[in-house]
């Protein structure tokens, strides 16, 4: 069956049935006997379910014949096969615990596919070669010309590529729209919507969407609803609970946490996965690698401590900007004076990693707050050990026109503050030594 044909076997309303009736703990495979390691049905699930931070040490676990401790890196392009007739077979029809070549599948990824779709609470999950494959690749698997899509206009720079660029090349109609506005989305929300895509926290002015309210209107008319949940992470996601369809994470971001390798991971229902994001992926190449997996599986390992930990961090210095002389804003989900704080404590126990402010003497004092940092790093990514701070405008953000920018809030003055795990007293402190020198 083709990927237009298994998408087509399926409406909205069939994709969250699926996902309603899958569990949102999953269980944990028991220790497989050495002899049936690896063979075509995975191994037999324990009857008790287990809380999310078990899942993320042990869910998806594979044992080769040697019952090692860490996870196997299966790093091989192929896989043999005894003979020609097993060959044969297994192109025909390869079981999930069946591989035939590393851009189609390996035990390694298979593992942190399942574990990270454990956690999310889906039924399935592909590994990505990038954050922005994931996206891509779960837009384009669905879409085709002539569909219409609805997007919230506060999003990633290379997101808002694809939508204003990619899918308008190949015909496909969008409409950007405010997405903190429920209004907007009903009125752009139209019979022939075939998706609905935000990010749940957005990039970098940290606007919240309301999943819910967003998921009842594109569901009426039968339209998916995909959603880029980087900045909430698998440790606050409700996501799939409130009714987002297809779930993207770039991995780059918490869940290595390290700033190792890119990554990245499209989460949802099997039909889903495996048949419609799984064959566009696999054929044009966006697989992740078994090494890149590997060190996800072992980030996967301590994810919910390390965001906890940040979580803690962000709060304090949240809390200690808010109203300082030289900030026009300071933007935390959690803090009262934020824009939709009200959905935040609704969709989120903690306000997350990220807090953004905006210096008021533009962006030369930004630059000034910027060099003057001891602890904190200039970069572009975020969700590390390490804590990063961002200016959106001349960077990730710099090619949007000034228009665009001025409308999503991307002022010359705006910080994006990615907080690590350093000790919060010391990071307070550099931000503070640092805005008297702004």
């Amino acid at each position: 069956m083709n990927q237009l044909a298994a998408l087509a076997k399926y409406s909205a309303k069939e994709v969250r049935g699926a996902r309603e009736a899958s569990s949102s703990e999953h269980l944990v495979p028991v220790k497989a006997p050495k002899e049936a390691a690896m063979k075509d049905t995975p191994p037999v699930s324990n009857t008790r379910k287990r809380k999310s931070r078990t899942n993320a040490v042990h869910a998806g676990t594979r044992r080769s014949q040697y019952g090692e401790v860490s996870e196997a890196i299966f790093l091989t392009q192929g896989f043999v096969y005894d003979t020609a007739e097993d060959a044969e077979a297994r192109f025909l029809d390869a079981g999930r615990e069946e591989f035939i070549y590393a851009r189609y599948g390996n035990p390694t990824v298979a593992m942190f596919e399942d574990r990270i779709a454990a956690l999310e609470g889906t039924e399935d999950a592909f590994a990505c070669a990038s954050g922005m494959a994931a996206v891509n690749g779960a837009m384009m698997a669905i879409l085709k010309a002539g569909d219409h899509v609805v997007a919230a206009r506060a999003l990633f720079g290379s997101c808002l590529y694809i939508l204003d660029d990619v899918l308008r090349r190949f015909g496909v109609e969008v409409t950007l729209i405010d997405g903190t506005d429920i209004d907007a989305w009903a009125a752009a929300i139209r019979p022939d919507t075939r998706v609905a895509f935000f990010e749940t926290i957005s990039n970098p002015t940290l606007e919240v969407i309301d999943i819910a309210a967003v998921a009842d209107l594109a569901h009426a008319v039968g339209a998916l609803v995909v959603v880029d949940n980087v900045f909430a992470t698998p440790t606050y996601s409700r996501a799939m609970e409130l009714g987002a369809d297809v779930i993207v994470y770039s991995t780059t971001k918490h869940i290595d946490g390290q700033g190792r390798c890119l990554g990245g991971v499209i989460c949802g229902t099997r039909d889903f996965v495996r048949g419609v994001a799984e064959p566009y992926m696999k054929h044009t190449g966006g697989s992740m690698s078994p090494f890149t997996a590997w060190v996800m599986l072992k980030g996967l390992e301590h994810l919910d401590l390390r965001v906890r930990a940040q979580t803690g961090t962000a709060t304090q210095i949240a809390t200690a900007l808010e109203g300082h002389p030289k900030l026009s804003r300071v933007i935390y989900p959690h803090l009262p004076s934020h824009p939709q704080y009200d959905v935040a404590l609704r969709q989120m126990d903690e306000g997350g990693t990220m807090v953004a402010f905006d210096l008021t003497g533009g962006k030369d004092a930004a630059y000034r707050f910027l060099n003057a940092l001891d602890i904190i790093i200039i970069s572009n990514n975020l969700g590390d050990a390490k804590s990063i701070a961002t200016p959106p405008a001349t960077t990730t953000h710099q090619r949007l026109p000034d228009d665009q920018k001025a409308a999503l809030g991307i002022t010359p003055g705006l910080i994006r503050l990615s907080c690590g795990l350093e000790d919060s007293g010391d990071l307070i402190a550099d931000i503070l030594d640092a805005l008297d020198a702004a």
